[in-house]
């Protein structure tokens, strides 16, 4: 299965580099590192993901 991975849009083509998530299904979203795509991924329950989205997205 292809994965399609969304950059966060405070992520530019000039930089800084972030985070990227998939969800490959509906029990998971994975997260990993945009400078390393075929490194480490994290693999998160919908509900871990929903409780960190605040704190990422403060300013």
């Amino acid at each position: 299965m292809k994965l399609e991975w969304i950059k966060s849009s405070y992520s530019t083509s000039s930089g800084p580099d972030c985070v990227e998530v998939a969800i490959p299904d509906e029990g998971h979203v994975l997260v990993r590192d945009s400078k390393t795509p075929d490194g480490p991924r994290l693999a998160l329950a919908p509900t871990a993901w929903a409780a960190f989205l605040p704190y990422a997205t403060e300013h």
